[in-house]
């Protein structure tokens, strides 16, 4: 079972930096940089890792005076931000000394009595002020900073990492978790409710009335579940300021707590963008996936035809998850609802599947006849063997050779072999590759009393000996 990861937040005035240092934690350009103050509109969201820790990095957007709805609407996203992190980041620019917004601000984390740190940033340029004058705003953890120049953001890491827990390989529980996702308005409480059986959330026509993540427990054929409903998450543009931006990181965190995702859409729009966004957040996750097509008593022409013509267009846009199952739902006459349990099951019985290195061996062999992988002039990759060394969801390595020329391609095709004999509907497996050079310094490592047996190692050790 997957836990809730923690949540750091940036707040601060706006052109503190607090971009730029997003930028940096995240190694990539998602938030928009700029000159002019107050760019950045809207939360950011990343999934950063750090010395075994992995957590979500909000950057929020740059607190401003409260001249309209729309700017007092920003502040009160960052209150919310401060509310639901778990660390906040408080971002000041050094060049100036603090001033009644970084009051504001500093006074905001603090009273959320989350662990708080001040980034000092843009030492980097001059006129940059000693620590001594920002200690008027009450926060002990100072660090310093040029997110620009890539100064003192490992101190930031290591100072996050003294406050969220390590991860953990956590132990498998019996309920399983199942997260129901999707865009506003697609029926997600309505189906919620149907498989509670009683009125749990709030039903509404008005998009996005659920705000927060609904949760109940159930029993099926034996079987602990819990239910998840979450908040629809909107295309960017149309999203509102706010609680609903915040939202967004709460769906987040329902997909990485679930074992299984279904992921709803409405059968008058189907197939956003966003719900393939979706799709692919998810089995990125490595969680159970269904396409859940609702609303089927409201669709206009419907019949068998219909759903048979529907069907192969939906999974011709869903093509990189082609091992998703599809089902068509309605809430209000109950079709297929009951169905989804056992969905749900299967879907979860798959996860859990091991399959024997000597089967595995033989597929790998079989598939490597049949379709050598590519290489370079004289460098062609070897695939000696493979194992399976993990469920939940299912991952296999390969050992070999001069693996880093396997293609991409190369990499679906044995992903298509293995589907094709083994039953892994509804679920993402995962493929690594490992030099036998690597496995062969483990050995010496281990034999010196330098390294551990670990799980994988004893897998690796007894594949070679079925060979």
């Amino acid at each position: 079972m997957a836990t809730k990861l923690p949540t750091v937040a940036i707040i601060g005035r706006a052109n503190a930096g607090k971009s730029s240092l997003f930028n940096r934690i995240m190694r990539s350009q998602q938030a928009i940089v700029a000159r002019e103050a107050g760019t950045t509109r809207d939360n950011v969201i990343g999934k950063a890792s750090y010395q075994g820790r992995d957590f979500w990095l909000v950057d929020t957007a740059g607190l401003k005076p409260a001249e309209d709805e729309f700017e007092a609407s920003i502040q009160d996203q960052i209150t919310e931000a401060a509310e639901a992190a778990d660390v906040i980041l408080v971002v000041v620019d050094s060049t100036k000394y603090p001033s009644d917004e970084d009051r504001r601000v500093a006074k905001t984390a603090l009273k959320s009595r989350k662990p708080v740190i001040l980034i000092t940033n843009k030492i980097d340029l001059k006129g940059n002020l000693p620590d001594s004058e920002f200690l008027r705003l009450g926060i002990k953890s100072i660090i310093r900073t040029s997110a620009e120049h890539n100064s003192g953001i490992t101190d930031v890491l290591s100072e996050i990492c003294q406050h969220i827990p390590a991860k953990q390989q956590s132990e498998p529980s019996e309920t399983l978790k199942i997260a129901l996702i999707g865009r506003p308005n697609v029926g997600k409480s309505s189906l919620f409710n149907t498989l509670a059986g009683k009125q749990q959330a709030i039903v509404a026509s008005r998009a996005g009335t659920t705000r927060d993540v609904n949760r109940v427990r159930l029993q099926y054929h034996g079987q602990a579940i819990e239910l998840l409903d979450t908040a629809g998450i909107r295309r960017q543009g149309k999203q509102e300021v706010g609680i609903e931006k915040f939202s967004v990181l709460r769906t987040l965190a329902a997909i990485e707590e679930a074992d299984i995702c279904f992921l709803l859409m409405d059968v008058n729009e189907l197939s956003t963008a966003l719900d393939q966004k979706l799709a692919g957040i998810i089995a990125e996750a490595g969680k159970g996936l269904a396409i859940v097509v609702s609303k089927w008593d409201i669709a206009l022409g419907k019949d068998a035809y219909t759903r048979d013509a529907l069907a192969p267009k939906i999974s011709a846009q869903f093509d990189f998850t082609p091992w998703a199952p599809l089902i068509f739902t309605s809430s209000v006459t109950g079709q297929n609802v009951a169905k989804l349990f056992d969905l749900a099951l299967s879907i979860n019985a798959n996860r859990q599947q091991k399959t024997t290195t000597r089967k595995l061996n033989d597929l790998l062999q079989q598939s490597i006849q049949k379709h050598p992988p590519a290489g370079l002039k004289n460098t062609h990759p070897k695939l000696r063997y493979i194992v399976q060394t993990d469920t939940n969801p299912p991952w296999f390595v390969i050992y070999g050779s001069n693996l880093k020329f396997v293609h991409w391609s190369y990499k679906r095709y044995l992903e298509r072999q293995i589907r094709d004999i083994f039953d892994y509907t509804g679920t993402p497996i995962k493929l690594s590759f490992r030099d036998e050079k690597q496995l062969k310094a483990n050995r010496e490592r281990v034999a010196r009393g330098l390294a551990p047996v670990t799980k994988a190692y004893k897998q690796a050790k007894n594949a070679e000996k079925q060979l």
